[in-house]
């Protein structure tokens, strides 16, 4: 069983209050949804005409050759949701999955391109293997990253 992480909201509350000229400063942008743009806190899109956060964010910030960081979306007042272990939300299921096994050394050791519908079944699969500590979901095709996903329990 595996367990899909959000990232936390309190880590992206400042972005509620800061000026829009500081935003810019840090190269943040503030958009509009259309409807699908997957929020990295709720884990799901955010409702067209909803305001949302464009900021790059560090997910794999470990000293290895895989140390990575890429855009992310962030809806304003986003509240943090934890879906149930072994489920894949629908902002994620939804959509073509880079699907990326890390061990404990922050290596990748598997990883394999899915439609989010099939999520699940090539979570489980990586984690047979006693080597994968982690896994990384990123959306296909911008390179995004989506969630970490853990054990259950872990």
């Amino acid at each position: 069983m595996f367990q899909i992480h959000p990232l936390p909201a309190a880590d992206f509350s400042y972005l509620d209050v800061l000026p829009e000229s500081e935003l810019a400063e840090r190269n943040i942008q503030i958009q509009i949804s259309d409807g699908a743009f997957p929020c990295r806190v709720s884990l799901a899109d955010a409702e067209a005409g909803e305001r949302v956060f464009l900021l790059n964010f560090e997910h794999q910030p470990n000293e290895t050759p895989y140390r990575a960081s890429h855009a992310i979306f962030v809806r304003q007042g986003a509240k943090e949701s934890r879906p149930e272990p072994g489920s894949v939300p629908h902002s994620i299921s939804s959509r073509l999955l880079s699907v990326r096994a890390f061990n404990a050394r922050h290596e990748i050791i598997d990883a394999e391109v899915v439609e989010g519908k099939n999520a699940a079944d090539l979570i489980s699969r990586f984690f047979a293997n006693p080597d994968a500590d982690y896994i990384h979901l990123h959306y296909a095709r911008r390179g995004c990253f989506a969630a970490k996903v853990t054990r259950a329990g872990r």
